[in-house]
C-alpha cells in the first residue's frame, strides 16, 4: 500500500486524508471562487424575498444534477423554482434567448444556468431588464464572463481558486453551502429548520464520476461520501434506478459511471431532455419507479442507435489513424447527434486518439468530441471556433461539443491535426500503466481489501493494474449472456496456489483464446485483484485485462 500511494504522489503526511477523505478536511471556503459571495448574496436575496427562480440546465447528468441541487436546496428555503432544460435537438446546448424570455415570462425574477451559460452573453442579454442572471459553470472560457450578476466558473481566466477539476453540480453545491451561510448570518433559521446539504452528495458524486473529473482531493471526497449517502437510497429517484439496473450491491464508482449515469444521459441524447432531472427531484417513490422504467428503455433504445453507427465509424477511423492522422474527424448522414459523443468515446478507446464525430442533416455538421489524457480537447475547439472553422464550439480538456457546415470537416481536421500533433506519436491503444505484480499466494481477500482503500477509481486515481507472472490456465470456460465472459482457474507455473479469474468482453480475440487453449503455455496476466461477496462468502477473484506469453 505505500508503494502505491507513493506511486500517486501520496506522502506519509496526507495519506490519511487521501485513505478517508472527509468534506470537514478537504472542503474549501466557497467564497475562494471568484464572484461566489456575490452570487450567494443575490440567491440569499431571492431566498428572503421568496422570489420565483428559474433553473437552466444541460442535458447530461452533470446538468441534471447540478440542477437538481440547486432547485432542491431552493425549494427548501422557501422559493419558487421553475427548471428548465433546452432539447437537445430542437435547441441545442446552453442558454437560448427565446427560452430565457419565457422563463422570465413566467414569473422569474432570477434565472440560474448551471453546467452552461459561460460563453453565452449574447443569448443572456435577452432578458436584461426582465430577470437577472447568475452563472455556475465549469466549462473553458476563452474571454471575458458574460455581463451577468454573477458567474461562478473555476475555468473563468481570472479564477485563481485551484478548483479547475471541479464538475458542475460540485460548483453548485459550493453555491447552496455560501448561500445557506448567508442565510445563516441573517438569521433566517431562527424559526425553520436548514435545509439537508449533505444529504445533496449523492448527485455531487454522481456528477463528479460521470464527468470524468479527477478523483483526487475534494473530489474524491465528494465521492466518497457521496456513496455512502447513495447506500441509504433515500432519493427515489436514485433508489429506483439502482433498481431498474439490478444493482443490489453496495454502490461504488463503477455503479455511479456505468449503472446511473449511461441510464440519465441516455434521455437527453434521444429523449425527453428532461427526464433525468425530474428523476432527480421526484419524491414519489410509484412515480419514480415508472421514471427509471423509461429512462431504463431510452437507454436500451440509445445502444441500438449507437450500433447501428459504430462499425462505420470504427472503419472511417481506422482508415484515418492508417493514414498518419493525429486525431480522428468522421462524420455520418443522419448520425444522430445525441449519440457521436459516445461513438467518439469508443474511437478514442479502440485507437488511443482524440477523436470528433458527427452527425450530419442539412448540410450541417453537429459532434462531440473526447480526448486522451495530455491532449486538451476543449482548448483546441474553442481555437478553431476562434479560426473561423466552427459556428459553434466549446468544452474542456478532455470532450466538446461543436458545429460547422459539412463542407468545412476537411478542413476541420487539418487544423486538429495541427493543434494536436502530438498525439500522432500515441501508440495504437493506450500502455499499461503496471503498478506490481503479484504471486498466486497473495491474491487473498486480504491483499484485495488493502487495494480496496485506494477506491473510488476513476479519472486521475486508477485502479492499480497487477501482473500474475507465469501462470498456467487449469481450467477455463466461458459463461454469462452469449458466453461473452470467460471464468478461469489459475496456478503457477510450478503448481501451488490457485486464482480465480474472470475476464470480460472476452467473445473473441488472441487473448480469450490463450486462456480457453489450456494448452499448458506459461502467461503473464495484466488485471485488477478484487474481493468479490456472492451468498454471504467473500473470494478473491482476478479480472483479467491483458496478457502476454511468457
Amino acid at each position: 500500500m505505500g508503494r502505491l500511494l507513493a506511486a500517486r504522489g501520496i506522502d506519509a503526511e496526507t495519506a490519511a486524508h487521501f485513505l478517508e477523505p472527509t468534506l470537514r478536511a478537504l472542503l474549501p471556503d466557497p467564497h475562494t471562487l471568484i464572484d461566489m459571495e456575490v452570487a450567494a448574496t443575490r440567491l440569499a436575496r431571492a431566498v428572503m424575498a421568496r422570489e420565483t427562480v428559474a433553473v437552466f440546465g444541460d442535458y447530461d447528468v452533470d446538468g441534471a444534477c447540478a440542477g437538481a441541487i440547486m432547485a432542491t436546496t431552493l425549494r427548501a428555503l422557501g422559493c419558487t423554482v421553475i427548471s428548465y432544460v433546452p432539447d437537445r435537438i430542437r435547441e441545442g446546448y446552453g442558454p437560448n434567448a427565446a427560452a430565457l424570455v419565457g422563463l422570465a415570462g413566467r414569473g422569474a425574477s432570477l434565472i440560474v444556468c448551471v453546467d452552461c451559460g459561460s460563453a453565452a452573453g449574447e443569448a443572456l442579454s435577452a432578458v436584461r431588464g426582465r430577470a437577472e442572471v447568475l452563472v455556475l459553470d465549469h466549462h473553458v472560457c476563452e474571454g471575458p464572463p458574460p455581463a451577468v450578476i454573477a458567474t461562478v466558473n473555476p475555468n473563468r481566466l481570472d479564477c485563481a481558486s485551484g478548483m479547475s477539476g471541479l464538475c458542475a453540480a460540485g460548483v453548485s453545491f459550493l453555491a447552496a453551502i455560501a448561500t445557506v451561510r448567508m442565510l445563516r448570518r441573517a438569521d433566517f433559521f431562527a424559526a425553520r429548520p436548514e435545509p439537508d446539504l449533505m444529504g445533496l452528495l449523492d448527485m455531487v458524486a454522481l456528477a463528479t464520476v460521470c464527468d470524468v473529473m479527477p478523483l483526487t482531493g475534494l473530489n474524491r471526497a465528494f465521492v466518497v461520501q457521496g456513496l455512502r449517502v447513495l447506500a441509504r437510497r433515500e432519493r427515489p429517484g436514485l433508489a429506483a434506478l439502482l433498481e431498474v439496473a439490478q444493482s443490489r450491491t453496495r454502490p461504488d464508482a463503477h455503479t455511479l459511471g456505468f449503472a446511473l449515469g449511461p441510464r440519465i444521459n441516455a434521455a437527453g441524447r434521444i429523449s425527453e431532455a428532461d427526464l433525468g432531472l425530474r428523476l432527480l427531484l421526484c419524491q414519489d417513490p410509484v412515480e419514480a419507479a415508472a421514471l427509471a422504467a423509461a429512462l431504463d428503455g431510452v437507454n436500451r433504445q440509445r445502444q441500438e442507435v449507437e450500433q447501428s453507427m459504430l462499425d462505420g465509424a470504427l472503419a472511417q477511423a481506422e482508415a484515418q489513424i492508417d493514414a498518419g492522422h493525429a486525431v480522428a474527424v468522421v462524420a455520418g448522414e443522419g448520425w444522430h447527434p445525441g449519440v457521436v459523443g459516445i461513438v467518439a468515446g469508443r474511437i478514442k478507446e479502440r485507437f488511443n486518439r482524440p477523436a470528433l464525430v458527427a452527425g450530419i442533416a442539412d448540410g450541417m455538421a453537429k459532434g462531440s468530441a473526447r480526448s486522451v489524457p495530455g491532449h486538451n480537447l476543449g482548448a483546441a475547439v474553442i481555437a478553431a471556433r476562434q479560426a473561423g472553422l466552427l459556428t459553434t464550439g466549446g468544452g474542456h480538456a478532455m470532450a466538446a461539443g461543436f458545429s460547422l457546415p459539412a463542407a468545412g470537416l476537411a478542413a476541420l481536421h487539418g487544423f486538429m491535426d495541427e493543434r494536436l500533433a502530438g498525439a500522432a506519436l500515441l501508440p495504437r491503444a493506450a500502455d499499461l500503466l503496471i503498478e506490481g505484480t503479484l504471486a498466486a499466494a497473495a491474491c487473498t481477500t486480504e491483499t484485495a481489501g488493502h487495494l480496496a482503500r485506494l477506491a473510488p477509481y476513476g479519472n486521475g486515481n486508477a485502479e492499480p493494474l497487477m501482473v500474475l507472472p507465469r501462470m498456467r490456465v487449469a481450467h477455463a470456460e466461458r459463461i454469462g449472456r452469449e458466453g461473452a465472459t470467460i471464468r478461469a482457474m489459475l496456478s503457477g507455473e510450478s503448481g501451488g496456489a490457485r486464482v480465480k479469474a474472470l475476464m470480460f468482453r472476452a467473445k473473441g480475440g488472441k487473448l480469450a483464446d490463450a486462456l480457453l487453449a489450456r494448452d499448458g503455455a506459461v502467461l503473464h496476466l495484466a488485471g485488477h485483484l478484487r474481493a468479490e461477496e456472492w451468498n454471504g462468502t467473500v473470494t478473491a477473484s482476478f479480472f483479467v485485462s491483458d496478457g502476454a506469453v511468457a
